[in-house]
């Protein structure tokens, strides 16, 4: 069923699920040769095609042509094999924000056979270790400006062989960019199978270890094949832009993947923020945009004072909910529909989305071409229309866990239940209702309440804490702390700010808790467990 298989490493495929507990996988539509190369197709198969004077990249001021990047790629892909000793299929990490020579590392260990991991620039020493223990990860590429904590992770590494630098900046000065300088820009890629693991998206749960989520080469075409044509209709003259990491499938699809499957370019930003995104898509005339309704209120002020954002024709919205004003707002100033759509690391993209000819507020639309959604209830069974029930999924792309107990969680019966509470109109458009766990979600990224929890109670004047999402405007979510602090500690303003670059220092800072209420005691059931619902009842 797998096919040939070019990993020498047999890790991740000996670390597959069960075959009965795969999702079903509807590929009718979605053929490709059973040898093929993301890197290659998105690179060298896009200059084949007539494509390498046009601009694929743009970050740090300047511009690259597919050439360049094809050049690029295989001198860093040499790097990787001859000297770095990389092997098809080994684990490769990759650290750093969002510029091209992200990209380029991706697809140069890619292009190598390595299965990739993509990190965000913000996680800590602890956070990386879980990700390299999990997927026993080999090798880590990390830009120079955020080596502290790669190395910190490495030293105490059973699996990390070798950490080298890259420069992500326009400088091209650090250890791998100098491997690579004299290397040929013609690579042999390894012929990988289209069944073979490409990536690694890890996915924070509530509880327990992180997940990593399994996508094959087939899979990183299927959503340009798929979403990207169909919803997108991405053409060469396209200019995407956008906020999200590329350590998030969501961004390595929306920044990296649908720009290059098209001939269009990729505009990449390190600092994301609306105002410098505002910039780039009047610099640049960007075309289509990925960012949360949290980007967009502020492109819609930014448009009050003149900001000149007429060259976008494509708004995505997914990482949270889209209010249905910021939508109309949108439409009244543009005239264009905001695609608002869900995904899922598990399913690796978008598979449910308005469409440029068929969107409504507060909705997120239909199914992506290839896809099929229900709303089940408890008991597994489809629900009446109009009830709210449990959304269930599959199509081309399915969850694969690593090695997880959990894939049996998430995969029901051959369908994906993504964990997210669903109405299903009379219509047939499927509508948001809520989380079903205790994500919360703020600004597009999700934070799960336990990790912050768990970070405060390492704080030796913290006894016990419950974290919830409080709504916020601006936001959708912020991170709220319920602290009980041990005898003898005093709340006040510093104790607030001791508390909050606590966890900062811990984990990923964008996951403090803005707000801390300090409190005597915790509801609690008669067990003991504490009942954050009665902690939300105040917000609701």
């Amino acid at each position: 069923m797998l096919g040939p298989s070019a990993h020498v490493d047999t890790f991740t495929r000996d670390n597959l699920p069960p075959l009965d507990q795969w999702p079903d996988f509807l590929l009718d539509g979605f053929d490709y040769p059973e040898r093929m190369n993301a890197g290659v197709e998105l690179t060298d198969a896009m200059v084949a095609r007539g494509f390498g004077d046009r601009t694929a990249l743009i970050g740090n001021g300047r511009r690259r042509t597919y050439k360049e990047l094809a050049d690029w790629t295989n001198r860093l892909a040499h790097a990787l094999v001859e000297d770095l000793g990389v092997k098809p299929g080994n684990r490769v990490l990759i650290r750093s924000a969002n510029n091209p020579a992200m990209v380029a590392c991706w697809l140069a260990a890619t292009k190598a056979g390595a299965v990739v991991v993509n990190t965000m620039p913000m996680l800590r020493a602890g956070e990386l270790t879980k990700i390299v223990d999990k997927a026993e990860i080999t090798h880590a590429l990390c830009d120079t400006r955020l080596m502290d904590e790669m190395e910190a992770c490495a030293a105490g590494s059973r699996f990390v062989t070798r950490v080298v630098g890259f420069d992500g900046t326009s400088n091209h000065d650090a250890e791998l960019d100098r491997l690579a300088l004299e290397k040929p820009v013609q690579f042999d890629a390894v012929p990988t199978g289209r069944n073979d693991v490409a990536l690694l998206g890890f996915t924070s749960g509530t509880t327990g270890a992180p997940k990593a989520t399994m996508h094959f080469h087939r899979d990183l075409m299927i959503i340009a094949d798929g979403y990207a044509r169909e919803v997108l209709d991405v053409v060469p003259e396209d200019v995407f832009v956008g906020s999200p990491p590329l350590a998030f499938t969501f961004g390595l699809g929306g920044l990296a993947v649908f720009p290059l499957r098209f001939g269009a370019a990729a505009t990449l930003l390190e600092n994301a923020s609306p105002p410098n995104m505002i910039e780039i898509i009047q610099k640049y005339r960007a075309t289509v945009c990925f960012t949360a309704p949290t980007a967009y209120r502020a492109m819609l002020a930014a448009m009050d004072r003149g900001a000149d954002l007429s060259s976008l024709r494509a708004a995505v919205s997914a990482g949270e909910t889209l209010p249905a004003p910021v939508y109309d707002e949108w439409m009244a100033k543009t005239g264009k529909p905001m695609l608002d759509g869900i995904g899922a690391t598990e399913l690796l993209h978008i598979f449910i989305s308005n469409r440029f000819d068929d969107h409504r507020p507060a909705c997120t639309g239909k199914t992506v071409t290839g896809y099929e959604a229900k709303v089940i209830g408890e008991d597994g069974q489809e629900v009446a229309r109009g009830t709210v029930g449990k959304l269930a999924v599959r199509g081309p792309t399915g969850c694969r866990y690593l090695a997880d107990d959990r894939q049996a969680e998430y995969v029901r019966d051959g369908w994906n239940v993504t964990g997210d509470a669903f109405v299903m109109d009379d219509d047939g458009y499927l509508h948001f209702v809520a989380r079903n766990d205790d994500m919360i979600i703020s600004s597009g990224y999700n934070i799960a309440g336990p990790e912050v929890e768990a970070a405060l109670l390492a704080h030796d004047h913290v006894a016990e804490c419950a974290v919830i999402g409080a709504p916020d405007e601006a936001r959708g979510a912020i991170v709220q702390a319920h602290v009980v602090l041990r005898a003898g500690a005093t709340a006040s303003d510093d104790m607030v700010k001791a508390l909050q670059d606590h966890v900062k220092a811990q984990i990923a800072p964008f996951k403090y808790p803005r707000i801390i209420v300090f409190c005597d005691s915790l509801p609690k059931t008669e067990s003991g467990k504490i009942q954050r619902f009665r902690l939300k009842e105040g917000h609701e």
